[in-house]
């Protein structure tokens, strides 16, 4: 236990009036709970991303125990955050009337460990979070917070209504309603309701996959692995690719271990994500060919010849991986995706400039969003002379062939109109990724 008073000594980081805290009483709160405050105050503010913050050194000092509790109640209360508040409106007095955005917090903290974490005893979620409220310099918001989470405490579970709207599904499951809506109309309900059951539960990797089919690389989440798989079986014999957007390197090293003859050049815009990609490099893979260099795809010319493999696979909304980074939903908003859509045509299309003949671009990207997607390859596509669409569906039956993939996998769902399209818990049990393969003639 710390005392709060030594808290971080960071006036105004979670709001509130710092003099009304008593230096008299001191009270307590366990680390893991002032560090998951911290995470998610900043999480809010769009000062970090929830995966780099719960790595980084707010963490450096606790437990392990401590570290595991503070990840599971990030990594919770932003998958089950707007669930969490459409319970705990209704409780407030005065409902058109929110209090602010420390309290909040406060109460989704406390209301996650109630509803979902059955081995916290509910005394220890209600009165901590009740300390944190003072804490933050709300002590007159205390008797409230107090009072909402011992309702909360017996209340009885939500049930699925047997007719529930798309809003209500929405809210249930923690989604923002107009991403559910575009599901509900791109993909059918049964698919919607099945993507939001699965992103509210920790992501699994290595399901997909046989054992003993992996090289001996760091552990990649299904969908991307997915994806760099196909690419290198695209092309088994290339000479040169090209990963054009390639940190954070996970699929740079596994078609490195698939063509490690091949010259194999990985760009990223980002300096210091290639730094880092750089060193994976040479801790992953020693010895290996890869040059890595800074640059904007999108702007890429002549000098560096053409390519028989390409992986373009771009930046994105990431809606398919909400399992993984939750804080999206509450982030991304419906204009930016076609903000996304004209950078992703960029590299789509420059891409497809250093394509030698008869070699093999594989575009992608790990949206569920079509503007992201299908309509960036169609549009490309309509204006690019001598380019041509190939079916992944025979690639992905030479992997099923070749033992690739675990015992019992289907993956007749995964495939619309000769690209891939993974939908998580329902055409498959791995983040949701899309994947287009072009070639020159």
């Amino acid at each position: 236990m710390i005392a709060l008073t030594d808290w971080r000594r960071s006036e105004g980081r979670l709001g509130g009036d710092r003099a009304s805290r008593t230096r008299e009483s001191k009270p307590t709160i366990s680390p893991s709970r002032v560090a998951a405050a911290d995470v998610l105050s900043r999480v809010s503010r769009r000062q970090g991303h929830s995966d780099d913050l719960l790595h980084g050194p707010l963490l450096a000092g606790l437990s392990q125990d401590d570290r595991n509790l503070t990840t599971a109640l990030v990594l919770g209360v932003l998958r089950w955050q707007i669930a969490l508040d459409a319970r705990i409106l209704p409780l407030l007095s005065r409902p058109d009337a929110l209090p602010a955005e420390a309290v909040r917090l406060a109460l989704r903290l406390g209301a996650f460990q109630l509803l979902h974490m059955d081995r916290i005893p509910p005394h220890a979620a209600i009165n901590e979070s009740v300390e944190l409220v003072r804490a933050f310099g709300h002590p007159h918001a205390a008797g409230m917070v107090n009072a909402i989470l011992r309702k909360l405490s017996v209340a009885a579970p939500v049930r699925t209504p047997l007719h529930e709207s798309v809003d209500g599904l929405a809210a249930r499951l923690g989604h923002p309603a107009w991403m559910v809506e575009r599901w509900v109309k791109t993909y059918g309900r049964a698919a919607a309701a099945a993507i939001c059951e699965f992103n509210q539960h920790e992501p699994t990797c290595g399901q997909l996959f046989a054992d003993g089919a992996s090289p001996n690389l760091s552990a990649m989440d299904d969908g991307s692995r997915l994806v760099a798989e196909i690419a290198a079986f695209a092309a088994p014999h290339a000479q040169r690719i090209w990963d054009c957007c390639a940190a954070p390197g996970g699929k740079t090293l596994l078609l490195a271990c698939r063509h490690p003859e091949a010259e194999l050049l990985a760009t990223d815009v980002s300096p210091k994500r290639l730094r880092a990609l750089g060193e994976r490099l040479t801790r992953e893979a020693p010895g290996n060919k890869v040059k890595t260099e800074v640059a904007d795809a999108a702007a890429s010319d002549a000098d560096r010849g053409e390519f028989d493999l390409i992986l373009c696979d771009v930046p994105c909304s990431g809606t398919g991986t909400l399992a993984r980074n939750p804080e999206i939903r509450h982030q991304l908003q419906p204009s930016e995706l076609a903000q996304q859509a004209e950078r992703q045509k960029a590299l789509l299309a420059a891409g497809l400039r250093r394509l030698a003949p008869d070699g093999r671009l594989l575009y992608s990207t790990c949206s569920l969003e079509p503007e992201e997607c299908e309509s960036v390859v169609a549009s490309v596509f309509s204006e690019t002379p001598h380019c041509e669409r190939i079916s992944v569906e025979p690639i992905l039956g030479d992997m099923q062939a070749q033992g690739m993939f675990a015992e019992g996998t289907d993956l007749s769902k995964s495939v619309r109109d000769r690209m891939l399209r993974t939908l998580p818990g329902y055409s498959l049990q791995a983040d949701g990724f899309f994947a287009a393969l072009l070639t020159r003639r």
